[in-house]
């Protein structure tokens, strides 16, 4: 652990190789599963979601793991090079390699598409009842953002450019900095589609989605809903909800949710 509390992991081999940034709080023994958030898209482990649930965590004697993709805040590697396989590659590493024990994942927008590809791959390796994923609580969750939201949303010549150039700078609402959308994301993204079938994780998943957020409609999250046909599923939807969700009321609800799935955790499967 270093003087600023971050512990830093390697993840990959070679040219591969990235020096992920974590920030893990010990849990007091007994207290409940652990908590481990998965961030969004160009967001880091410092915002405000993910602070509250910190300090959430703390407060109750519960685990917390928060970390950045490479490319992300504090994290090594190029944004550039990020793709949809490599983020979840490093959501794993931490996962097997920070965390004991059950655990809760929260993952927020594209955070939330990587949760549930965690899920499906660790039920797969472990099978249900060895599953340390006793629930997740997804924000505003993207899955296939890469195909549906962003490549299926752009014009031809936008299109273009990505097959053309490699990669395409799109303007942010949250930033003064564009995106860079790459044609690496939107190919490797086309590995990870999940919402053309049923969906399994094991647990039990609770959605937040705001109405009003421009950039994952709320009928995305309704379509996620079906697709979680074997999974106990609560889908709350926030009339005046943006995408972020980060008004001090919206990240009650955010506690609210993970408590109660905290408190669920404890009970048989």
């Amino acid at each position: 652990m270093t003087e600023d509390g971050i512990e830093r992991i390697v993840v990959g081999t070679g040219d591969e190789a990235r020096e992920i940034a974590v920030a893990h709080r010990g849990g007091k023994h007994g207290k409940g599963p652990g908590l481990l958030w998965l961030g969004g898209f160009r967001s880091d482990m410092t915002g405000s979601k993910a602070t509250a649930l910190d300090g959430f965590g703390a407060a109750r004697g519960l685990a917390v793991t928060r970390f950045d993709y490479s490319g992300h805040g504090v994290s090594g590697g190029s944004f550039a090079d990020g793709t949809i396989s490599r983020w979840l590659e490093e959501s794993l590493a931490v996962f097997d390699r920070m965390t004991t024990g059950d655990q809760i994942l929260i993952g927020s927008s594209m955070g939330g598409w990587i949760a549930l590809l965690a899920a499906r791959e660790h039920l797969r390796a472990v099978g249900r009842d060895a599953s340390r994923i006793r629930g997740l609580v997804l924000i505003a969750p993207a899955p296939d953002f890469t195909e549906l939201l962003m490549w299926n949303g752009f014009s031809d010549e936008i299109r273009a450019r990505i097959l053309e150039t490699g990669f395409y700078a799109e303007p942010s609402a949250y930033s003064d900095e564009p995106y860079l959308i790459t044609r690496a994301l939107i190919e490797d993204g086309r590995r990870h589609l999940i919402m053309g079938g049923r969906i399994e994780t094991g647990c039990p998943v609770h959605i937040l989605q705001g109405v009003l957020d421009p950039d994952v409609p709320w009928t995305h999250a309704t379509e996620l809903v079906t697709r979680l046909a074997t999974d106990d599923v609560v889908l709350t939807l926030i009339k005046d909800g943006d995408h972020r969700l980060s008004r001090e009321q919206d990240i009650e609800r955010l506690l609210a949710a993970v408590g109660e799935m905290v408190e669920h955790a404890h009970e048989p499967r």
